[in-house]
C-alpha cells in the first residue's frame, strides 16, 4: 500500500453538477482509470475538503457514495483505500456495454439511436453510484 496520495480534483462554481458529485466522479474516473491504484490511499475527508474550500460534509457523502460503490474502503483510523473494485467497475462496464450492444442489435436499433438512448440514461441519473458486484 502506498501512502496518502493527493488526487487531482477540480472544482467548478459554474456547472448545476453539485461540488459531492464532481469529488465522487473524479475520484471514480481516477480509481477505474488506475490513475488511484488499488491500495492507495486518500486524504482524509478533513484535508481533502481543506484543499479544494469545501465543507467536510461535501467530501464525506462523496467518499460514502464511492464506499457504497465498492470503489474505496474505509479502515477506521487508518483511512480510506481504493478498493479492487475500481478494477472489477471497469469489467462490469464492458460486460453491460456488450450486453446492451447485443440487445439493441437484437431489437433492430441502429448505432445513433443505442448512444442517443445510454446518453439519455446517464443524464437522467448523473448521480447514481453504479450498482455494487455481488
Amino acid at each position: 500500500m502506498t501512502g496518502p496520495q493527493a488526487p487531482v480534483i477540480r472544482i467548478d462554481a459554474g456547472t448545476p453538477t453539485p461540488p459531492y458529485e464532481q469529488v465522487r466522479a473524479q475520484l471514480a474516473r481516477q480509481i477505474t482509470d488506475r490513475v488511484l491504484p488499488v491500495g492507495t490511499r486518500l486524504p482524509t475527508v478533513r484535508r481533502l475538503a481543506a484543499d479544494l474550500g469545501l465543507a467536510v460534509n461535501t467530501v464525506a457523502r462523496a467518499y460514502r457514495e464511492l464506499e457504497e460503490a465498492g470503489l474505496v474502503v474505509t479502515r477506521g483510523r487508518a483511512g480510506t483505500f481504493v478498493s479492487a473494485g475500481g478494477e472489477r467497475s471497469r469489467d462490469l462496464a464492458h460486460a453491460a456495454a456488450r450486453q446492451y450492444a447485443a440487445t439493441v442489435r437484437a431489437l433492430g436499433l441502429d448505432e445513433a439511436e443505442a448512444l442517443a438512448i445510454v446518453r439519455a440514461a446517464l443524464a437522467s441519473h448523473p448521480t447514481a453510484p453504479p450498482a455494487a458486484a455481488g
